[in-house]
């Protein structure tokens, strides 16, 4: 018979998790007094990674999905919300035991070349997306105030990065929580058009299913479900971690689970659900104006704005004009920050927002490099179309291995120790990772 396992001390194989969390940090912050924060700031994580899955290339994916179909997909962003917050719970779950990111937990029980290869392959689909978003910036601000969209483009990249770069993450992260509020854009956008709610009960389901139809099922589905949010929820929980003197991996100090994963349930449930919310009234608005006008293909998030115009008047596109740059300012951190953190930490560098540049400069290095090649991207001429065509190939190829990975590291008792999943957390995160293998395989069908 083996030796007992005593599982309140980490398990052996942690032993550099351990040594990590208990050190102390170079950039700790003065210890204050503990005590509970108000509700808004307990918000964090969970409510930005869910508001930036609302990301300029995600508002093209949606308003093209309600032109092209009308009520008929508003379904999905009901169907979708338990598997992001199954999936995004868990990220954060990880991250929280083990005190440090998804990568490094990744790369503790799988083949390091296998990471590095899933890693490189959510760096370049993060650059891509930048592009699609940061270009969707420059087109929303010349709508507004004329001018050159790629000249705004390369303001709005600029002003991301260096705020990214020059501002601590506790001072940061606040600036990132009132950007959430900009996706109200979308619901004051729906209100201001007009909403014939009997018409969508009647039509909330499609009559037939046909091969068009079935590729825009796939697109809201990797729209939703995206790899980028799994690397920054995670990471965000260790920086807030680490930005509190107080707070210790749970691995070390089991006794605040209970309190840990109530905040992580609340935070994810409500950032998963608003985000979802939101894409709702943005396929329902395009359902309304432009799928009710006849018009049934939209490119960019700046043509379903222009589109608009003409339809539900000047202030209904303005609304949505100025959610466009409000989720991109909110979109490209998260994008830039995610593939930072996710190469980096595969590369065994320190690294993260709450660090000096002097202190991180791989990490800040990947950050920069992946803005600027986004930015770039937008002056070659590639259709925005194509851009994100390719955005969700690639989310569909390395999210359900992502998905599968993430689900071993949290069963992993070496790992997750007392914490491992269990019940219907578990039952959950494998039913997302299953259903998105069957929305890939859709995809490449």
């Amino acid at each position: 018979m083996g030796a007992a396992v005593d599982l309140d001390q980490p398990a052996p194989a942690l032993a550099c998790f351990t040594t990590l969390a208990m050190s102390e940090p170079p950039f700790a912050i003065a210890p204050t007094v503990r005590a509970t924060p108000p509700a808004w700031r307990r918000l964090g994580a969970g409510v930005i990674t869910g508001a930036a899955d609302d990301d300029p290339s995600g508002i093209a994916t949606y308003s093209q999905v309600g032109a092209q179909f009308g009520y008929s997909m508003l379904w999905t962003t009901v169907a979708t919300v338990p598997l992001m917050i199954a999936i995004q719970t868990i990220c954060a779950h990880v991250a929280r035991v083990t005190g440090v990111g998804l990568a490094t937990n990744l790369a503790a029980i799988l083949p390091r070349a296998l990471v590095f290869g899933l890693v490189g392959l959510l760096v370049v689909n993060n650059v891509v997306n930048l592009a699609a978003d940061i270009g969707a910036m420059g087109d929303a601000v010349a709508l507004l105030a004329g001018g050159h969209a790629r000249y705004f483009a390369l303001l709005c990249a600029s002003v991301s990065l260096v705020l990214e770069i020059f501002i601590p993450f506790r001072h940061y992260a606040p600036i990132l929580k009132v950007l959430t509020l900009s996706l109200f854009a979308y619901v004051l956008t729906a209100c201001v058009v007009g909403i014939p709610w009997m018409e969508i009960v009647r039509h909330w389901m499609p009559e037939h299913v046909d091969h068009a139809m079935l590729v825009a099922v796939v697109a809201v589905f990797g729209t939703s479900v995206s790899p980028y949010l799994f690397f920054w929820q995670a990471a965000e929980e260790v920086e807030e971690e680490r930005a509190d003197p107080n707070a210790l991996p749970l691995l070390i100090a089991p006794e605040r689970a209970s309190a840990e994963f109530r905040r992580i349930g609340i935070d994810t449930d409500l950032g998963m659900t608003y985000s979802n919310v939101v894409a709702f009234f943005i396929i329902l608005t395009a359902a309304v104006v432009l799928h009710g006008a006849g018009v049934t293909s939209v490119d960019t998030s700046a043509d379903a704005a222009r589109a608009l115009q003409p339809l539900a008047g000047r202030f209904a596109s303005v609304l949505f004009t100025l959610g466009i740059v409000g989720t991109g300012m909110l979109a490209v951190p998260v994008l830039a920050g995610s593939a930072a953190y996710a190469l980096t930490e595969v590369l065994g560098k320190e690294g993260g927002l709450e660090r000096p540049l002097s202190q991180a400069r791989t990490f800040y290095g990947v950050l920069a490099a992946a803005t600027v090649l986004g930015t770039l991207l937008t002056f070659l001429p590639i259709s925005p179309l194509r851009l994100l065509f390719w955005s969700a190939v690639i989310n569909g190829v390395i999210a359900v291995p992502l998905m599968a990975g993430i689900m071993w590291v949290a069963c992993s008792r070496r790992l997750m120790g007392q914490f491992a999943l269990t019940g219907w957390l578990r039952g959950m995160g494998w039913s997302a990772t299953a259903i998105m293998g069957l929305v890939a395989l859709g995809m490449l069908w």
